[in-house]
Protein backbone atom coordinates (compact mmCIF):
# COMPACT_ATOMS: atom_id res chain seq x y z
CA UNK A 1 0.00 0.00 0.00
CA UNK A 2 1.32 3.22 -1.00
CA UNK A 3 1.82 5.81 1.68
CA UNK A 4 -0.49 8.37 2.31
CA UNK A 5 1.49 12.04 1.42
CA UNK A 6 1.33 13.21 4.95
CA UNK A 7 3.44 9.93 5.40
CA UNK A 8 5.62 10.70 2.61
CA UNK A 9 6.05 13.93 3.97
CA UNK A 10 7.07 12.26 7.14
CA UNK A 11 9.67 9.88 5.91
CA UNK A 12 11.22 12.66 3.56
CA UNK A 13 12.08 14.72 6.33
CA UNK A 14 13.58 12.64 8.50
CA UNK A 15 15.93 11.51 5.79
CA UNK A 16 16.62 14.91 4.71
CA UNK A 17 17.36 15.09 8.81
CA UNK A 18 19.38 12.22 8.98
CA UNK A 19 21.61 13.57 5.74
CA UNK A 20 21.81 17.27 7.10
CA UNK A 21 23.10 15.88 10.39
CA UNK A 22 25.50 13.16 8.97
CA UNK A 23 26.53 15.61 6.40
CA UNK A 24 27.07 18.86 8.96
CA UNK A 25 29.66 16.73 11.20
CA UNK A 26 31.44 15.99 8.15
CA UNK A 27 31.90 19.81 7.38
CA UNK A 28 32.53 20.22 10.47
CA UNK A 29 35.56 17.93 10.49
CA UNK A 30 36.73 19.51 7.27
CA UNK A 31 36.31 23.14 8.82
CA UNK A 32 38.18 23.13 12.10
CA UNK A 33 38.51 25.89 14.68
CA UNK A 34 42.02 27.84 14.55
CA UNK A 35 43.50 30.12 16.48
CA UNK A 36 45.90 31.09 13.41
CA UNK A 37 46.50 34.30 12.51
CA UNK A 38 43.84 34.07 9.62
CA UNK A 39 41.65 33.10 12.08
CA UNK A 40 38.95 35.24 10.63
CA UNK A 41 38.70 33.96 7.13
CA UNK A 42 38.26 30.46 8.67
CA UNK A 43 35.17 31.92 10.97
CA UNK A 44 33.63 33.54 7.83
CA UNK A 45 33.99 29.90 6.24
CA UNK A 46 32.36 28.19 8.71
CA UNK A 47 29.12 31.21 9.01
CA UNK A 48 28.30 30.80 5.43
CA UNK A 49 28.46 26.83 5.61
CA UNK A 50 26.77 26.71 8.83
CA UNK A 51 23.79 28.61 9.09
CA UNK A 52 21.04 26.71 7.71
CA UNK A 53 20.08 25.25 4.69
CA UNK A 54 17.99 22.35 3.57
CA UNK A 55 21.12 20.63 2.30
CA UNK A 56 19.24 19.63 -1.17
CA UNK A 57 22.69 18.63 -3.00
CA UNK A 58 24.14 16.96 -0.35
CA UNK A 59 20.85 15.13 0.02
CA UNK A 60 21.15 13.96 -3.62
CA UNK A 61 24.33 12.46 -3.19
CA UNK A 62 23.37 10.24 -0.17
CA UNK A 63 20.35 8.80 -1.48
CA UNK A 64 21.91 8.40 -5.31
CA UNK A 65 24.75 6.74 -3.36
CA UNK A 66 22.23 4.43 -1.48
CA UNK A 67 21.04 3.07 -5.06
CA UNK A 68 24.55 1.76 -5.83
CA UNK A 69 25.60 0.81 -2.15
CA UNK A 70 28.42 3.03 -1.94
CA UNK A 71 30.01 3.05 1.24
CA UNK A 72 28.30 6.02 3.65
CA UNK A 73 31.40 7.60 4.40
CA UNK A 74 32.44 8.46 0.89
CA UNK A 75 29.33 9.58 0.06
CA UNK A 76 29.18 12.22 2.75
CA UNK A 77 32.76 13.26 1.26
CA UNK A 78 31.22 13.99 -2.22
CA UNK A 79 27.80 15.66 -0.18
CA UNK A 80 30.13 17.74 1.38
CA UNK A 81 32.25 19.15 -0.88
CA UNK A 82 29.45 19.65 -3.14
CA UNK A 83 27.80 21.99 -0.15
CA UNK A 84 30.78 23.81 0.32
CA UNK A 85 30.96 24.76 -3.24
CA UNK A 86 27.06 25.33 -3.07
CA UNK A 87 27.79 27.97 -0.29
CA UNK A 88 30.72 29.38 -2.05
CA UNK A 89 28.63 30.33 -4.89
CA UNK A 90 25.91 31.81 -2.28
CA UNK A 91 28.60 33.64 -0.46
CA UNK A 92 29.45 35.54 -3.64
CA UNK A 93 26.10 35.59 -5.55
CA UNK A 94 25.16 37.84 -1.95
CA UNK A 95 27.98 40.72 -2.75
CA UNK A 96 26.83 44.17 -3.63
CA UNK A 97 28.59 43.31 -7.19
CA UNK A 98 25.99 40.62 -7.68
CA UNK A 99 22.82 40.05 -6.35
CA UNK A 100 23.38 42.43 -3.27
CA UNK A 101 21.31 40.80 -0.74
CA UNK A 102 21.65 41.59 2.82
CA UNK A 103 20.22 38.75 4.21
CA UNK A 104 21.20 34.66 3.69
CA UNK A 105 19.01 31.89 5.15
CA UNK A 106 17.30 34.38 8.07
CA UNK A 107 20.58 36.05 8.88
CA UNK A 108 23.03 38.87 7.73
CA UNK A 109 25.03 37.63 4.59
CA UNK A 110 28.86 36.83 4.79
CA UNK A 111 29.66 40.44 3.99
CA UNK A 112 27.06 41.99 5.65
CA UNK A 113 28.71 39.76 9.14
CA UNK A 114 32.37 40.43 8.01
CA UNK A 115 33.32 42.58 5.23
CA UNK A 116 33.38 42.24 1.46
CA UNK A 117 36.89 40.91 0.83
CA UNK A 118 36.72 38.56 3.66
CA UNK A 119 33.34 37.08 1.92
CA UNK A 120 35.48 36.82 -1.16
CA UNK A 121 38.50 35.36 0.24
CA UNK A 122 35.82 32.99 2.07
CA UNK A 123 34.13 31.93 -1.04
CA UNK A 124 37.56 31.12 -2.67
CA UNK A 125 38.94 29.35 0.42
CA UNK A 126 35.52 26.70 0.04
CA UNK A 127 35.62 26.65 -3.27
CA UNK A 128 39.10 25.14 -3.25
CA UNK A 129 38.22 23.22 -0.62
CA UNK A 130 35.53 21.08 -2.10
CA UNK A 131 38.20 20.10 -5.16
CA UNK A 132 40.42 18.82 -2.40
CA UNK A 133 38.16 16.73 -0.30
CA UNK A 134 37.12 15.19 -4.14
CA UNK A 135 40.95 14.37 -4.72
CA UNK A 136 41.58 12.79 -1.36
CA UNK A 137 41.96 9.13 -1.06
CA UNK A 138 39.67 9.28 1.61
CA UNK A 139 36.47 9.43 -0.73
CA UNK A 140 37.81 6.27 -3.06
CA UNK A 141 40.95 4.47 -3.33
CA UNK A 142 40.38 4.38 -7.28
CA UNK A 143 41.86 7.37 -8.62
CA UNK A 144 40.04 7.09 -11.92
CA UNK A 145 37.08 7.98 -9.57
CA UNK A 146 38.57 10.53 -7.64
CA UNK A 147 39.46 12.47 -11.22
CA UNK A 148 36.07 11.78 -12.40
CA UNK A 149 34.15 13.44 -9.52
CA UNK A 150 36.94 16.21 -9.57
CA UNK A 151 36.09 16.58 -13.49
CA UNK A 152 32.36 16.66 -13.48
CA UNK A 153 32.37 19.02 -10.47
CA UNK A 154 34.62 21.47 -12.20
CA UNK A 155 32.11 21.45 -15.65
CA UNK A 156 28.96 21.68 -13.84
CA UNK A 157 30.33 24.73 -11.50
CA UNK A 158 32.69 26.60 -13.94
CA UNK A 159 32.18 28.57 -17.12
CA UNK A 160 29.84 25.92 -18.74
CA UNK A 161 27.65 25.55 -15.55
CA UNK A 162 27.06 27.62 -12.57
CA UNK A 163 29.43 30.78 -13.00
CA UNK A 164 28.31 30.77 -16.49
CA UNK A 165 25.03 30.87 -15.55
CA UNK A 166 25.16 33.04 -13.33
CA UNK A 167 27.11 35.55 -16.10
CA UNK A 168 24.05 35.16 -17.93
CA UNK A 169 21.96 35.99 -14.89
CA UNK A 170 23.59 39.44 -14.64
CA UNK A 171 23.39 40.01 -18.28
CA UNK A 172 19.52 39.44 -18.23
CA UNK A 173 19.18 42.29 -15.85
CA UNK A 174 19.74 44.65 -18.98
CA UNK A 175 18.25 42.38 -21.54
CA UNK A 176 14.98 40.80 -22.07
CA UNK A 177 15.43 37.11 -22.41
CA UNK A 178 13.11 34.63 -24.58
CA UNK A 179 11.80 31.36 -22.17
CA UNK A 180 14.93 29.46 -24.24
CA UNK A 181 17.17 31.27 -23.13
CA UNK A 182 16.15 31.62 -19.56
CA UNK A 183 15.51 27.81 -19.51
CA UNK A 184 19.44 27.39 -20.64
CA UNK A 185 20.35 29.77 -17.95
CA UNK A 186 18.63 28.48 -15.20
CA UNK A 187 19.85 24.69 -16.43
CA UNK A 188 23.58 26.00 -16.13
CA UNK A 189 23.13 28.31 -13.06
CA UNK A 190 21.08 25.40 -11.19
CA UNK A 191 20.72 22.11 -13.17
CA UNK A 192 24.50 21.33 -14.05
CA UNK A 193 24.64 21.44 -9.89
CA UNK A 194 22.31 19.32 -9.48
CA UNK A 195 23.23 16.72 -11.78
CA UNK A 196 26.21 16.57 -11.03
CA UNK A 197 24.70 15.80 -7.12
CA UNK A 198 22.86 13.26 -8.24
CA UNK A 199 25.32 11.33 -10.54
CA UNK A 200 28.12 11.29 -8.10
CA UNK A 201 26.70 8.26 -6.33
CA UNK A 202 26.55 6.55 -9.32
CA UNK A 203 30.33 7.63 -10.08
CA UNK A 204 31.13 6.81 -6.36
CA UNK A 205 29.52 3.16 -7.55
CA UNK A 206 30.95 2.70 -10.63
CA UNK A 207 28.02 2.30 -12.51
CA UNK A 208 26.67 2.18 -15.93
CA UNK A 209 26.06 4.92 -18.58
CA UNK A 210 22.38 4.07 -18.43
CA UNK A 211 22.01 4.77 -15.03
CA UNK A 212 24.32 8.24 -14.90
CA UNK A 213 21.66 9.15 -17.95
CA UNK A 214 18.89 8.56 -15.97
CA UNK A 215 20.10 10.17 -12.55
CA UNK A 216 21.45 13.37 -14.63
CA UNK A 217 17.89 13.92 -16.43
CA UNK A 218 15.86 13.36 -13.57
CA UNK A 219 18.19 16.09 -12.18
CA UNK A 220 17.69 18.74 -14.69
CA UNK A 221 14.07 18.68 -14.48
CA UNK A 222 14.44 19.06 -10.82
CA UNK A 223 16.77 21.77 -11.08
CA UNK A 224 14.43 23.50 -13.88
CA UNK A 225 12.07 22.99 -11.97
CA UNK A 226 13.33 24.29 -8.70
CA UNK A 227 14.15 27.62 -10.56
CA UNK A 228 10.83 28.14 -11.97
CA UNK A 229 9.49 27.85 -8.26
CA UNK A 230 12.06 29.52 -6.54
CA UNK A 231 11.10 32.75 -8.94
CA UNK A 232 7.40 32.29 -8.15
CA UNK A 233 7.86 32.66 -4.43
CA UNK A 234 10.38 35.55 -5.17
CA UNK A 235 7.24 37.03 -5.90
CA UNK A 236 4.66 35.64 -3.72
CA UNK A 237 6.29 33.86 -0.40
CA UNK A 238 6.99 35.36 2.93
CA UNK A 239 10.28 36.79 3.40
CA UNK A 240 9.79 35.27 7.16
CA UNK A 241 9.68 31.96 5.63
CA UNK A 242 12.68 32.07 2.62
CA UNK A 243 14.88 34.10 5.01
CA UNK A 244 15.51 36.34 2.16
CA UNK A 245 13.90 39.56 1.18
CA UNK A 246 10.62 38.92 -1.19
CA UNK A 247 10.58 40.27 -4.65
CA UNK A 248 14.54 40.42 -5.19
CA UNK A 249 14.16 39.84 -9.19
CA UNK A 250 11.46 42.16 -9.90
CA UNK A 251 13.26 45.83 -8.56
CA UNK A 252 16.61 44.24 -10.61
CA UNK A 253 14.65 44.05 -13.98
CA UNK A 254 15.93 40.29 -13.94
CA UNK A 255 14.72 37.68 -16.71
CA UNK A 256 12.74 34.81 -14.70
CA UNK A 257 10.22 32.21 -15.63
CA UNK A 258 7.42 34.87 -14.26
CA UNK A 259 8.43 37.30 -15.80
CA UNK A 260 8.14 35.41 -19.61
CA UNK A 261 5.03 33.42 -18.62
CA UNK A 262 3.63 34.35 -16.08
CA UNK A 263 2.58 32.67 -12.45
CA UNK A 264 0.36 30.95 -13.23
CA UNK A 265 1.91 29.02 -16.46
CA UNK A 266 5.15 29.24 -13.94
CA UNK A 267 3.42 27.15 -12.17
CA UNK A 268 2.08 24.61 -14.18
CA UNK A 269 5.90 24.20 -16.04
CA UNK A 270 7.22 23.31 -12.35
CA UNK A 271 4.16 20.26 -11.92
CA UNK A 272 5.48 19.46 -15.78
CA UNK A 273 8.58 18.88 -15.02
CA UNK A 274 8.47 17.81 -11.61
CA UNK A 275 6.86 15.08 -13.23
CA UNK A 276 8.48 13.80 -16.02
CA UNK A 277 11.58 14.13 -13.45
CA UNK A 278 9.91 11.70 -11.56
CA UNK A 279 9.45 8.91 -14.82
CA UNK A 280 13.34 9.09 -15.20
CA UNK A 281 13.60 7.35 -11.71
CA UNK A 282 11.56 4.07 -12.78
CA UNK A 283 14.76 2.30 -13.97
CA UNK A 284 15.48 1.77 -10.46
CA UNK A 285 12.39 0.03 -9.97
CA UNK A 286 11.13 1.78 -6.49
CA UNK A 287 14.81 1.94 -5.07
CA UNK A 288 14.17 5.81 -5.49
CA UNK A 289 11.43 6.83 -3.41
CA UNK A 290 13.28 9.30 -1.55
CA UNK A 291 14.25 10.97 -4.42
CA UNK A 292 10.48 10.68 -5.93
CA UNK A 293 9.76 12.78 -2.56
CA UNK A 294 11.94 14.91 -2.93
CA UNK A 295 11.00 16.00 -6.50
CA UNK A 296 7.20 16.63 -4.73
CA UNK A 297 8.65 18.85 -2.38
CA UNK A 298 10.61 20.98 -4.68
CA UNK A 299 7.17 21.95 -6.25
CA UNK A 300 5.13 21.91 -2.98
CA UNK A 301 7.82 24.02 -1.10
CA UNK A 302 7.26 27.39 0.47
CA UNK A 303 10.81 28.48 1.48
Amino acid sequence: MAPSPREASSALQQALDESATAVNKTIQRLLPETDLAESRLYDAMRYGVMGGGKRLRPFMVMQSARLFNVDPSRARRVAAAVELLHCYSLIHDDLPAMDDSDMRRGQPAVHRRFDEATAILAGDALLTLAFEVLSDRDTHPDPHVRVELVRKLAEASGGHGMVGGQMLDLIGENEEFDLGTISRMQRMKTGKLFAFACEAGAILGRSDDKHKKALCNYAFDLGLAFQVTDDVLDVEADPADTGKPANQDGPASKSTFVSAMGKEQAKARAEMLIHQSIRHLHIFEGRGEMLKELAMYVLERRA
